[in-house]
C-alpha cells in the first residue's frame, strides 16, 4: 500500500476527477458529519468526485485502486463556512480597493482549500468577477474552495457595511424600488442568496428602513433566494424574522437571548451563523501572542499581516483601544446566546467573516471558530458537525443540486486527513496530513505546528 503524498503538482488540483481509478482512504476512524460517534477502522472509497462507498475496512486489499493507508487517523468532512469574504484585503493585511481582483481573489480560495475549507459562501461585496470565477469552477477551469456567492450585498446609504470598498462592490439602495431592482439584477446573476446589512453601527451610522429590508426579502423570495442578514442587535432580529429573513448572519450580541426567541427562529426555520471568532479577532493576538507562533497560524497570515500583529506597539494599542472592552463584551455576550440557542434546537450553521478584515484569517480562523464552539461548551463532535454536516444541509436549501458536507455515499469527495483525533482535542484539527476536494488531493497542506 502507497501513502499518497501531498506534494502533488498544481495541476493535478484542476485533473478531471473522471480521470481518476479509485482511491481507498484505508481504516479511518471516521467522523462522518451527521453528529454520530466516530467509526473506526472504516474504508471511504472516492470514484469521480465523490464517495463511492464507506465499509468496514479491507482485510485483503482489492486490485486497480489507489490505497491510501489512513491508520491510527481520522477522516473528517471538508470544512465549510456560510460566512466568509473575498477581495476586501491585500495580503490578509489591509483593506484595499485594489483587492478585488482575479489573482488576489484565486489566492484566498487556494488558501481556503489547503487549510481544509472546502466550501465557502462569500457573503457580499462582489461585484461581478465572483460569478465569472464560479463559473469557471463549475466548467473545472479553477481550483480552490468552491464558491457560493451573494454577489454584491445591499447596504444602507452613507452607512453599513463601513468597510472600505470601492462603491460598485455594493448595492445602497434608497428606497424599497430601488431595493427591488438590485434583488433582480442579483438574480439576473444567479446569485446563491441575497445578503443585507441593516444595522445603525451602535447609533453612529443610518439604519436600513424597514421598508427597504422588507422589500429585499419580499423580493428575493419571488426569485426563490433565500435572504442572510448582519445582525448585532435583539431588536432588529426580532424585526428581521417578522420580515421572514432566512439567515441571521451573526450572533445576537448586545444582550442574551432567551427561550422565546430561540423558539422564533426555530417557529420561522431560521438559520442562526454565531461567527463566534468575529469580535474575539479584534483583540486575541494582542491578548494571546502564543497563537501567533506556529507555522500554522504563519503561513496562513502571510507575512504583511504578521508584521503588522508583531509590532513593537501593536499589542499595547490594541489593548488600550475603546473597541477592544466592546469587542470583549460582545464575544462574551455570542458565547453565551449560541449555547442558549443550540440547547433549544435552533438551527445553527458555521462561518467566520473571513477576509473581512485583518485577523480574520481564510481558513486558521475557521479552525478558531471551531475551538471557539468548544470554548462556548459544545462538544468537539458538535462543533465539527456545525462545520460540515449542518452547513451541508444550509447549503443544500441554497442550492439543491449542492451535496457537501457528510462522508456519505453520492456525496462530494471533500475530506480532511488528521494525524490526531479532533474528538480528544479539537486543536487536532491542524494536524492535516491531506486534503481532498472533489477527490483530488490538494497540494501544500499547512504544517502541524
Amino acid at each position: 500500500m502507497r501513502l499518497i503524498a501531498c506534494a502533488l503538482m498544481f495541476s493535478a488540483t484542476i485533473a478531471t476527477s473522471a480521470q481518476q481509478k479509485p482511491i481507498i482512504l484505508h481504516d479511518a476512524a471516521l467522523v462522518d458529519g451527521t453528529g454520530a460517534q466516530v467509526r473506526p477502522h472504516v474504508d471511504i472509497t472516492i470514484h469521480k468526485g465523490y464517495i463511492d462507498s464507506v465499509r468496514p475496512a479491507f482485510k485483503e486489499a482489492p486490485k486497480n485502486v489507489e490505497i491510501v493507508d489512513c491508520t491510527g487517523k481520522t477522516v473528517i468532512p471538508g470544512l465549510i463556512s456560510a460566512h466568509s469574504h473575498l477581495g476586501i484585503l491585500l495580503d490578509n493585511a489591509a483593506p484595499s480597493g485594489n483587492a478585488y481582483t482575479d489573482e488576489n481573489v484565486t489566492k484566498a480560495l487556494n488558501q481556503f482549500e489547503r487549510y481544509g475549507v472546502t466550501t465557502i459562501v462569500s457573503l457580499g461585496l462582489n461585484r461581478d468577477l465572483v460569478y465569472q470565477l464560479r463559473d469557471q469552477q463549475h466548467e473545472g477551469k479553477l481550483g480552490g474552495t468552491t464558491i457560493l456567492t451573494a454577489g454584491r450585498g445591499i447596504g444602507v446609504p452613507n452607512g453599513a457595511p463601513g468597510l472600505d470598498v470601492p462603491p460598485a462592490q455594493i448595492y445602497r439602495p434608497a428606497n424599497a424600488e430601488e431595493a427591488r431592482k438590485d434583488v433582480a439584477e442579483l438574480a439576473g446573476h444567479h446569485a446563491d442568496l441575497v445578503k443585507l446589512w441593516l444595522d445603525s453601527g451602535h447609533g453612529k451610522i443610518p439604519a436600513m428602513e424597514p421598508a427597504v429590508y422588507t422589500a429585499i426579502i419580499e423580493e428575493a423570495h419571488k426569485h426563490h433566494l433565500k435572504v442572510a442578514a448582519h445582525v448585532y442587535s435583539l431588536a432588529d432580529a426580532k424585526s428581521l424574522i417578522n420580515a421572514n429573513v432566512d439567515i441571521l448572519a451573526h450572533s445576537v450580541r448586545d444582550q442574551t437571548v432567551d427561550s422565546g426567541f430561540a423558539q422564533s427562529l426555530i417557529d420561522h426555520k431560521i438559520w442562526y451563523i454565531p461567527t463566534l471568532s468575529l469580535d474575539e479577532a479584534f483583540y486575541l493576538y494582542a491578548e494571546d501572542p502564543d497563537v501567533m507562533k506556529s507555522e500554522f497560524f504563519q503561513q496562513a497570515a502571510g507575512p504583511q499581516l504578521l508584521a503588522k500583529l508583531q509590532a513593537s506597539d501593536y499589542a499595547e494599542k490594541t489593548i488600550a483601544a475603546p473597541q477592544t472592552e466592546q469587542a470583549k463584551k460582545d464575544h462574551e455576550i455570542a458565547m453565551k446566546n449560541l449555547k442558549t440557542l443550540y440547547d433549544a434546537g435552533v438551527n445553527i450553521a458555521f462561518g467566520t467573516d473571513s477576509g473581512a478584515v485583518p485577523g480574520r484569517i481564510p481558513g486558521f480562523t475557521e479552525h478558531r471558530e471551531l475551538e471557539d464552539l468548544v470554548a462556548a461548551r459544545l462538544t468537539p463532535l458538535q462543533a465539527i458537525t456545525l462545520a460540515t454536516g449542518e452547513n451541508g444541509r444550509l447549503l443544500h436549501e441554497l442550492n439543491s443540486k449542492i451535496n457537501v458536507g457528510l462522508i456519505k455515499d453520492g456525496y462530494s469527495a471533500d475530506l480532511i486527513i488528521l494525524s490526531g483525533d479532533p474528538l480528544m482535542d479539537i486543536h487536532n484539527t491542524h494536524k492535516i496530513d491531506a486534503v481532498y476536494h472533489h477527490g483530488v488531493l490538494v497540494p501544500n497542506t499547512p504544517p502541524h505546528n
